[in-house]
């Protein structure tokens, strides 16, 4: 199977989505701060929309396979690990230090989406398409 790793991974994060939000709603309700329960459920939020992303440019590239997706998936990765994770820490620890990893979390999705923006104008102007 093409990109499997990428596809275990995808799926494993759609399973923490489900965790995370279940948890969110039920075993920490009322337990925790509204800031950071707001934090907490924005992590789960952001998570659910890039594993989405994930999964439909995993479908997309069985019929069109481009250079920079793999890219994307790599940085969304990633920026999920660290703004996602870096919420999930901060809500459930009280460390508001970890706040400051967030945004580099935030710059790593964009710039996943940048590249794949990138990657489709690469491979039209490559295929001579407008």
């Amino acid at each position: 199977m093409r990109d499997r790793g990428w596809w275990f991974g995808a799926a494993l994060s759609g399973a923490v989505v489900v965790m995370a939000g279940a948890f969110g709603a039920h075993a920490l309700e009322g337990q925790l701060a509204p800031r950071l329960a707001a934090a907490f459920e924005t992590g789960v939020r952001y998570q659910a929309w890039h594993t989405l992303a994930m999964l439909t440019v995993l479908v997309w590239r069985v019929s069109c396979p481009l250079a920079g997706q793999r890219l994307a998936l790599g940085l969304w990765a990633a920026g999920m690990g660290l703004f996602s994770g870096s919420l999930y820490a901060m809500a459930l620890t009280g460390l508001s230090g970890l706040g400051m990893i967030t945004p580099l979390g935030g710059v790593l999705m964009i710039s996943g989406w940048l590249a794949l923006a990138v990657a489709v104008l690469r491979a039209q102007s490559l295929s001579g398409s407008a």
